[in-house]
């Protein structure tokens, strides 16, 4: 006689889920059939649409659940090939509310009591687990969200940057830039150094010209003008049409005479530059080249910020900037005339003619006026590449020296294209 003969088979059943009767999970005890033998109190609060499972196909309760039909597939394959199944997510919909549950199933087997061979598994209600999960989800979605929306923004601010820094001397962009804005009531007295420039029968050449050209012209005369005035330390104050203002001395000063030779360096350097682009400008449509007079001169200005409160604007005013101004008028093509103010602080490094004593609109004394020639062999200049190369065959312009890396890229796309050239001119003949 078996050992299972001597016990009641419901008993036995009831015993061995007696674990499962306080569990807050929902336990079921079915046969190897897959019909429902025993569920307890959880089971039937957790599923009250259910009513009685009691010998009903388990696959079918899933289904009556709305659990999707590959999942009560892979149940069923699971227990078949494997004898155990985890489905980790199951969303189950009980009085109008999405409920989420794990279903952990398992074959029993028992040597004594057969009846006790099954399937035994339970529902694990995860509903705040897996709300916790989507809230922390949402949250890092959110994060990444506010991230990339940050990075945008920021892209944005580095963009109006880089235009900024177009319409502002470098000098001036880094001083608000990097925290040491300028105040708007903030002006002081400054001994500067004052350039001014202009170009020589500019109206006439803007009135022959086309309009194309005449940008191309401009644009790219400003641009060594700046380029120059950058090297040499100068703030660009502004443009005004062609011509050019710019002083040495603020925001920061290297000391006054250094400040006065650095603005007769520039000056020399520029009309360096402007003769190396003069076959550049012609082939453009300008037929005398450009011809660019300038002056330079030292005196006490107001700098600071003046203007309106829709626009601002950072400048020097003062007798100085007048100055200036007339001595760039007085000069001729190709010129620099300085006052005896910058002449006392670089004679002993630039040789200098003299030129005139003049007297100044709302001057006091007359002022002497000096003729640029050159720097004295015993001051070392800060030296600057030479950017234009003839040669015998060939002319080099580097017409943008901002950027010298794609001048070498351009000038390495000529070279492919002149190597191609010859290579598609080659007779074939030739070879033999």
């Amino acid at each position: 006689m078996a050992i299972e003969d001597l016990f009641n088979e419901k008993t036995i059943i009831d015993l061995s889920f007696y674990n499962f009767r306080n569990a807050i999970t929902a336990a079921y005890f079915a046969n190897n059939e897959l019909e429902v033998l025993k569920v307890n109190d959880n089971f039937r609060s957790f599923f009250p649409i259910l009513g009685n499972v009691t010998n009903v196909y388990f696959p079918d309760v899933l289904e009556q659940l709305g659990i999707a039909g590959e999942q009560v597939d892979a149940f069923v394959a699971g227990i078949k090939n494997d004898g155990h199944v985890l489905i980790p997510e199951i969303q189950i919909e009980v009085e109008g509310e999405t409920r989420v549950y794990s279903l952990l199933s398992t074959r029993t087997k028992d040597s004594a009591f057969s009846y006790l061979n099954g399937i035994q598994g339970q529902f694990v209600d995860r509903t705040q687990e897996w709300n916790l999960k989507h809230e922390k989800e949402e949250l890092l979605e959110e994060r990444l969200k506010d991230q990339e929306l940050i990075a945008a923004k920021t892209q944005q601010l580095e963009q109006l940057a880089k235009r900024l820094a177009q319409y502002l001397s470098p000098q001036i962009y880094e001083t608000i830039f990097s925290g040491k804005s300028i105040e708007e009531d903030n002006y002081s007295r400054k001994n500067l150094t004052v350039f001014f420039s202009d170009i020589v029968q500019f109206t006439d050449m803007s009135d022959s010209l086309e309009p194309e050209k005449l940008a191309t012209v401009i644009n790219s005369y400003l641009s060594e003008m700046t380029q120059v005035a950058l090297d040499c330390g100068g703030t660009i104050d502004k443009f005004i049409g062609d011509a050019i203002l710019v002083f040495f001395g603020d925001p920061e000063s290297r000391g006054e005479k250094q400040d006065a030779l650095a603005g007769v360096d520039m000056a020399i350097k520029m009309q360096e530059r402007i003769k190396e682009l003069q076959g550049y400008w012609k082939k453009n449509g300008v037929t005398n080249g450009l011809n660019v007079r300038m002056g330079v001169t030292t005196g006490y200005c107001t700098v600071g910020n003046f203007g309106s409160s829709q626009r601002m604007d950072y400048t020097v005013l003062g007798k100085p900037v007048n100055l200036a101004a007339r001595l760039e008028s007085l000069a001729e093509a190709g010129q620099i005339l300085i006052s005896d103010a910058t002449y006392a602080l670089i004679e002993q490094q630039v040789d200098c003619k003299f030129v005139d004593e003049i007297q100044p609109k709302g001057f006091a004394r007359a002022v002497n006026v000096y003729s640029v020639q050159e720097f004295k062999g015993t001051y070392e200049r800060n030296s600057r590449t030479n950017l234009s190369h003839t040669l015998k065959h060939v002319e080099v312009n580097i017409l943008d020296s901002s950027d010298i890396p794609a001048a070498i890229r351009e000038l390495k796309l000529i070279q492919d294209e002149i190597q191609a050239h010859l290579s598609s001119s080659v007779d074939p003949s030739d070879s033999e």
